[in-house]
């Protein structure tokens, strides 16, 4: 009977996946449009091979509660190695002068943001983070991936390992991820966070979840 709950939410989660890839590719949303608001700022940091647009759903309805939403155009699809893309937003956060932000982060933006909160340059600028799906003891299948871009989630990598043994800022962390995750096999839990164990699968589809609007209301309002 599991079995099948696991291929049905694994479907799902590809279904979603494939959607919102290609309303990404084919979106011309200007991302300024987000900016205006009065609530806590949100700045966030989508999965590898994923632009901003890819979580554009979610960034909508932060931006309809209130909240002026930034998204790191320098990501690109986010492909570059964790501490590089975590330079790239911490300049980000210093360029726009935000403060007190929230990082809402997917997949491997999650780690990204830990390393923006726990060594970057402008960690003082962040007051928390929410990460959906996010690999913080790797993922087991980076060993059999060829792209380098993919091979760094192996849990023995040297920044997964770091960031692993930094606990610092992790009780600034909701960790938000599905009962199961086809490309984190571990799960998400992060020792010390407020986690989060949705009662459904999936990695990109979780996304869509009201508990992560409900975690980021607890954090940002």
């Amino acid at each position: 009977m599991r079995a099948f709950r696991i291929a049905g939410w694994w479907a799902r989660d590809y279904a979603y996946a494939l959607y919102w890839q290609a309303r990404a590719i084919i979106a011309r949303t200007d991302a300024a449009s987000f900016r205006s608001g009065a609530a806590t700022s949100i700045v966030v940091i989508p999965g590898v091979y994923e632009t901003w647009r890819f979580m554009q759903p979610l960034i909508r309805a932060l931006h309809g509660r209130g909240h002026p939403v930034f998204v790191v155009d320098a990501l690109s699809w986010n492909n570059r190695p964790v501490v590089e893309a975590a330079e790239l937003v911490s300049a980000f956060l210093a360029e726009h002068e935000l403060s007190d932000v929230v990082l809402v982060s997917h997949s491997k933006g999650g780690l990204i943001g830990k390393y923006v909160m726990s060594v970057g340059s402008e960690a003082a600028r962040v007051r928390s983070m929410l990460a959906v799906a996010a690999p913080f003891g790797g993922s087991v299948y980076a060993r059999f991936m060829v792209l380098p871009s993919l091979r760094i989630f192996s849990p023995k990598d040297a920044t997964i390992l770091a960031l692993a043994h930094d606990e610092s800022v992790n009780a600034r962390v909701v960790s938000v991820y599905g009962e199961f995750d086809p490309h984190v096999p571990a799960g998400s839990e992060l020792v010390g966070a407020k986690n989060v164990r949705l009662d459904t699968g999936g990695h990109f589809r979780v996304l869509a979840h009201p508990r992560v609007l409900a975690e980021l209301a607890v954090l940002a309002e």
